[in-house]
């Protein structure tokens, strides 16, 4: 298990959310956190660790009046640390390329795949063209509906067609390098996390899978592990103390350190 760290920008500053609460009208979310300190500082700080493959995340709409600040945040945490971290919110085939020539490791992309409801394979075929599946990283982040969980898009607003399954892991696995997926119904509550959506990322566990969403203490951590079967790496924002929450990122860190992250 690694540790993925997280900016999070929304109207020009990096917040904690809670995740099930943002609106595009009004350009409105239940806020966690608020920092003082700029995307910069905590890329500088994620650095200074040597914390890899964390995302920064674009919350507002390209529409919004908010986006311009919201993006040159963005832009200077992955100044601050070239290659370092991910980007994603509003990434589509045209606009790819210059995230990554930013300094993005890789680009985070939903709602341009998921079009319309379901998967717009001639999108993500045009995305893999531009930037290679090494620098792809799919956002299947989720709800639930019933017993099953259904990818969300358009911050986490829209309800897809897509179920969340193995053989959707399988398909979609050929054209990223990783997935990222926020368990979006206890996305900032700091409640626990969503086992059942843990079990079913961790039954399949081929390629990265970075989970976030209602971890609030070292228990979560070590549930995780558990139903994850150790495969999982795990984001962690409003219960850090860095956002204000109760858990210590060196100590998070030496928990991530000691979990061997397996593969098999």
């Amino acid at each position: 298990m690694e540790f993925r760290p997280c900016i999070d920008i929304h109207n020009g500053k990096v917040k904690q959310i809670v995740g099930g609460s943002l609106r595009d009208e009004g350009n409105q979310a239940k806020e966690n956190f608020v920092a003082e300190q700029d995307s910069t500082f905590f890329a500088k700080l994620y650095q200074s660790y040597g914390i890899r493959g964390g995302h920064i995340i674009l919350l507002n709409g390209a529409d919004s009046h908010y986006y311009k600040e919201t993006k040159e945040q963005a832009m200077k945490a992955l100044a601050a640390w070239p290659g370092g971290m991910q980007v994603g919110g509003g990434i589509c085939a045209d606009n790819a390329l210059e995230f990554l020539r930013a300094g993005a490791s890789h680009v985070i992309v939903t709602s341009h795949v998921f079009q319309g409801g379901i998967i717009h394979y001639g999108n993500l075929e045009k995305l893999r063209k531009v930037t290679g599946r090494e620098h792809l990283v799919l956002d299947l982040s989720c709800r639930r509906r019933g017993a099953d969980y259904y990818i969300v898009t358009d911050r986490w607003q829209k309800f897809t067609e897509e179920k969340l399954t193995e053989a959707l892991l399988e398909k979609l696995s050929g054209y990223a390098d990783e997935f990222l997926v926020h368990g979006v119904d206890v996305e900032g509550k700091a409640g626990g996390i969503e086992t059942e959506l843990v079990k079913l990322l961790g039954s399949w566990g081929k390629i990265p899978i970075t989970y976030a969403g209602g971890v609030a203490g070292f228990s979560d951590l070590e549930q995780l592990k558990l139903l994850g079967n150790n495969r999982l790496h795990v984001t962690i924002g409003s219960a850090l103390e860095l956002f204000g929450g109760n858990m210590p990122l060196n100590q998070v860190l030496t928990f991530c350190e000691k979990t061997a992250y397996n593969m098999a």
